[in-house]
């Protein structure tokens, strides 16, 4: 399986439109993804934005659950508009539901978000708004059947 951005190649810059309102210029537009390759099985999928950098602390921008199994990808500010019937965004580390672009602190250096999807076995996660990553995570515990990630760097 296979995740892609048309706004960043993996291990590159993600661009400052995408990035949170309190970065200069920032939009908080969420990414473009495109997938392929998922395994014939996949009943669902869940993604995920994550930076892991040791200041940001596992710091989630992005929680998707219930993605259909014939979704390809999510379109350009997608988050909180044109979401697939029957996905559920969660709620990010900002305290919003949806998508939270990178703010990362000035002067930490560069930040790794990692975008990961999960094809699951089951079609749907019943998890609430709230979830935690730790609580995600245990909710994938033995149903993903292949992920895919890419990463975007960003850096004030």
């Amino acid at each position: 399986m296979r995740i892609v951005s048309s706004a960043f190649q993996d291990g590159k810059p993600i661009p400052t439109k995408y990035a949170h309102p309190g970065v200069t210029g920032g939009q908080n537009i969420s990414l473009p993804l495109s997938w392929s390759d998922a395994p014939p099985t996949t009943q669902s999928f869940a993604l995920s934005i994550v930076d892991p950098h040791p200041v940001a602390k596992n710091w989630v921008h992005w929680f998707v659950i219930n993605l259909p199994p014939k979704t390809t990808g999510l379109s350009e500010g997608a988050s909180g508009q044109r979401m697939p019937a029957g996905s559920k965004e969660l709620y990010n580390t900002y305290g919003t539901v949806g998508y939270g672009g990178p703010e990362p602190p000035k002067g930490s250096g560069p930040h790794p978000y990692e975008v990961t999807l999960y094809a699951l076995n089951v079609g749907l996660l019943d998890l609430p708004e709230n979830t935690s990553l730790a609580t995600f995570k245990k909710a994938l515990e033995g149903k993903v059947i292949a992920s895919a990630k890419v990463t975007g760097i960003y850096e004030r």
